[in-house]
């Protein structure tokens, strides 16, 4: 009997010891830890690309939202030093998503959804290293104390234990997901701090952004669709709607959708110039950043469509009208570069946009300086208007002159929840300008109207996101408050 006993706690020593043993040996995953690199693509616009783009993609495992302010995604070449930074603002949800568009090699067919920050970075499409970083200075490596995640890819002299395999034109690092396997769609939270072993090389690219469905979100948090694509999310620059029900589809070449951080706007390749743009101002974006007068032509176009130069409205009797303005986004150089993209241009009569339309942009920073936030949208209508040199349908290679010019202000106190914070009571200020020089001769609250008026005229469905019930109140009234 003894001799049973002896073998049986012998069998089960070494049942437990081998219990251990496995369980030391199972794979954890970086739920409620930190933010991981999800995906990498560095072939973005070579021949044969997948997209026109390289893009990095964050995903968020964790149970709570994360503020990016501060942070950044750095690259490096496969041996190289980390001198490549897209910084980073807005936040992360929890099970969620964050797409970073970067460099294309200007080939490529495919437009990437819609990205939540846009860099300059030029990956390489097979061996290189990427760090998303706590701070926006350049990091040394993954052991630097500001590296919260970090990923070498193909020939990398630094990584996680050992590199991804090499990538390609077609190819991309994708991040297992959180039970450790290679499915799309479940989240990608797989973290074993082994590059090698998190990570798989697959032809079936996959970049999510923030209206990306991630693993234990809500398919209702964050409504991504033709008629209102918005990320649902507080200062989001398209948070009440998409008037127009513009795609990223190239075939709709005259309702285009184009995000950028600083705006989002519809772009007509017909007219050459946007048929609206839409953003959010509160005080985060004024700062004491100077005009930057760069005006350029907007190279992220799709690959064949007309690029609009900067000196195609010189000598024409128009101004370089700006629809979201210089002056709305003041907190950094490149928000403020931003604004001076051709195609964020009309042709403007100059006393239209030096007078009476500055005078309504100046009284929207005050709104701002006195606690609001406001979501202003803003467009041309029609063809044909009077410069300084007299009247003109269109302005260099066809660029179109509107007849008039049109802005919806939506001002709400600071706060958050935003659009369930817009009652019956809340000032919608909307008004309709003539495109000409003769427009000056009153002030801008000369011209207000409702956001009817304004829908009847381009056919567009504005505050598509506001309940309906209170959008029919608001929409039928004309603005009477003070302005000053």
């Amino acid at each position: 009997m003894k001799k049973k006993i002896a073998i049986l706690l012998l069998a089960c020593s070494v049942f437990s010891s081998a219990i251990q043993g496995l369980s030391s040996n199972v794979r954890t995953y970086a739920a409620s830890s930190h933010l991981v690199i999800s995906e990498i693509y560095g072939g973005g616009g070579n021949s044969g690309s997948s997209y026109k783009n390289d893009f990095i993609e964050i995903y968020n495992p964790t149970s709570s939202t994360v503020d990016l302010s501060g942070w950044s995604v750095q690259y490096a070449s496969a041996s190289g030093s980390f001198n490549n930074i897209t910084n980073l603002s807005g936040s992360i949800d929890a099970h969620k998503y964050f797409l970073i568009k970067e460099a294309s090699g200007g080939s490529g067919t495919v437009d990437l959804p819609n990205a939540d920050a846009t860099g300059d970075i030029n990956l390489s499409a097979t061996n290189g290293k990427v760090a998303l970083a706590k701070d926006t200075t350049s990091v040394s490596g993954p052991e630097d104390s500001n590296v919260e995640d970090f990923v070498g890819y193909g020939s990398a002299n630094e990584s996680e234990n050992s590199p991804v395999g090499a990538l390609s034109n077609t190819t991309c690092a994708e991040r297992k997901d959180d039970n450790g396997t290679e499915i799309q769609g479940q989240g990608n939270g797989w973290d074993t701090d082994n590059n090698s072993e998190d990570f798989y090389v697959t032809s079936n690219l996959n970049p999510q952004n923030s209206s990306s469905q991630g693993n234990g979100g809500n398919n209702n948090d964050n409504n991504n669709n033709n008629n209102n694509n918005n990320t649902g999310k507080d200062n989001d620059n398209m948070l009440l709607g998409n008037p127009s029900g513009a795609t990223s589809n190239t075939s709709n070449s005259n309702n285009y959708l184009m995000t950028k951080p600083q705006y989002d706007f519809s772009y007509n390749n017909s007219r050459h110039e946007p048929n609206w743009t839409s953003w959010h101002l509160d005080s985060s974006n004024l700062g004491s950043v100077r005009r930057q007068d760069d005006f350029r032509p907007d190279t992220t176009l799709p690959l064949g469509w007309y690029e609009v130069s900067a000196s195609e409205f010189l000598g024409t009797g128009f101004d370089r009208g700006h629809m979201c303005p210089s002056g709305d986004r003041t907190n950094s150089i490149s928000d403020n570069q931003a604004t001076f993209f051709m195609d964020n241009m009309i042709p403007q009569a100059p006393n239209n946009n030096e007078i009476t339309w500055e005078k309504l942009e100046e009284y929207e920073r005050t709104l701002v300086s006195e606690g609001n936030e406001l979501y202003i949208m803003d467009g041309g209508y029609g063809m044909g208007g009077t410069g300084s040199h007299g009247y003109m349908t269109t302005v260099g290679n066809g660029v179109v002159v509107p007849a008039k010019t049109w802005k919806i202000i939506v001002v709400l106190p600071n706060g958050t929840n935003d659009v369930n914070r817009i009652t019956n009571s809340t000032r919608v200020i909307s008004v309709v300008i003539p495109n000409d020089q003769s427009c000056s001769s009153k002030p801008w609250t000369s011209y207000r109207v409702s956001v009817n008026t304004i829908q009847s005229l381009t056919g567009y469905n504005f505050l598509s996101a506001v309940p309906t019930n209170i959008r029919n109140v608001i929409e039928s009234k004309v603005d009477n408050g003070a302005t000053n």
